[in-house]
């Protein structure tokens, strides 16, 4: 499809508002993985927003919201950019969410603007994604924030020798940078530091370096999904559990729906996040319950589930501080410093980052019943984006 002209956005959107569409339903439009290799993901989304529907309603005040999805399978940024279009100016959404990969959210951002639009983020994880545009928010987690504290964990636990392993795009690149820079200010040493093909699925030759390299242990960061299933078992193929080596990555390697067939392969490995289905709380019972019906198999339900229950209540509060009026920059100014009970624990929407402070925990795959669970054994209370520099 042509890609459409900003100004003609603009005023596609404008169109919109003055000719009353969108006066009492208020559309929310959600880009992310509904199939492909990535589809458990965008069932997650769709999870958590049904979630928060059927513990909240669908209307705020006079408004009520309807959801419009859109597919993007894989990180496609020009794809996401058109999608983004078609739903401003075809769909007349007065929001945008979801959105999975980071190039993807980078490619909708110079949008926003002009399209008097927020994006709420539910998962993409690079730090620099909320400087991009005022007009998004973030409700999933950054990599640096994430990693960080597993540097902590490392030089705790008495390693001091350890291997980065990441994906070669931003989030590897923050995963990368803010994991080192904490351990080696610990005193710990970087042996290598090795940067893989986002698409890459063959880690055996990776993993005999890891071992060749006499590392204490490594430090892994993937995007959730097939090729994180590949990695953690190349981990065992290849040796590195029998030799010692400790297994320390974000909690996206270990991911719940990924559990069941990685069984006790992964027992024991540690992961820092910022949530587990395993959370103990009030809050997560109710929304595990919800979202478990919603996605049908509760063995599918994983993290961008609470990305997108939380994305939803901050649009729910945009639509109410604004009454339901299309006005970007006071919905995303009514949201900074929001204090909420997320289903993760609680959440504090910073007013300078736009990005969630939050506990970050330190998680062991564990066995839990007849599976296993990532189990909360430590936390790390009030962690912002520790990616984030003026």
């Amino acid at each position: 499809m042509t890609r459409l002209p900003l100004g003609l956005l603009a005023a596609s959107a404008l169109a919109l508002l003055t000719t009353g569409a969108i006066a009492d339903t208020i559309k929310v439009g959600v880009i992310g993985p509904f199939s492909g290799p990535f589809a458990n993901q965008g069932r997650n989304f769709q999870a958590g927003i049904d979630a928060w529907m059927a513990l909240n309603g669908q209307a705020v005040g006079d408004d009520e919201i309807e959801v419009v999805y859109r597919d993007l399978p894989a990180a496609d940024p020009a794809r996401a950019r058109t999608l983004a279009q078609e739903l401003v100016v075809s769909d007349g959404v007065q929001y945008l969410a979801g959105v999975y990969f980071t190039p993807d959210a980078l490619a909708i951002a110079p949008l926003l603007e002009e399209a008097n639009t927020p994006l709420v983020i539910f998962n993409a994880a690079t730090s620099a994604i909320t400087k991009q545009s005022p007009l998004i928010v973030r409700t999933s987690f950054t990599l640096p924030q994430t990693s960080a504290p597993m540097a902590a964990v490392a030089a705790e636990r008495g390693l001091k020798r350890v291997v980065t392993v990441v994906s070669d795009y931003g989030p590897g690149a923050d995963a990368e940078g803010a994991f080192s820079t904490a351990f080696e200010a610990k005193g710990g040493q970087i042996v290598e530091k090795i940067r893989m093909p986002l698409a890459a699925n063959d880690f055996s030759p990776i993993m005999q370096r890891v071992r060749a390299s006499g590392a204490d242990a490594l430090f892994a960061f993937l995007p959730s999904g097939p090729p994180t299933l590949a990695f953690a078992r190349a981990y065992n193929d290849n040796g590195l559990k029998g030799a010692g080596v400790t297994f320390l990555s974000t909690g996206d390697l270990t991911q719940e729906s990924d559990l069941p067939a990685l069984g006790a392969s992964v027992e024991g490995f540690l992961t820092t996040f910022h949530y587990s289905v395993a959370h103990d709380s009030p809050e997560n019972k109710s929304f595990v319950e919800a979202a478990g019906k919603a996605i049908g198999d509760p063995k599918l339900l994983t993290f961008p589930a609470v990305g997108a229950f939380d994305g939803m209540r901050v649009i729910a509060k945009m639509i109410e501080a604004t009454g339901g009026e299309q006005d970007a920059a006071a919905a995303v100014e009514a949201v900074k410093g929001m204090r909420f009970e997320s289903p993760r624990g609680p959440v504090t929407i910073d007013p300078e980052t736009r990005s969630p402070t939050q506990t970050i925990y330190l998680r062991e795959v564990a066995k839990a019943g007849d599976g296993f669970e990532n189990r909360e054994i430590q936390s790390f209370a009030d962690t912002p984006d520790l990616g984030w520099t003026k």
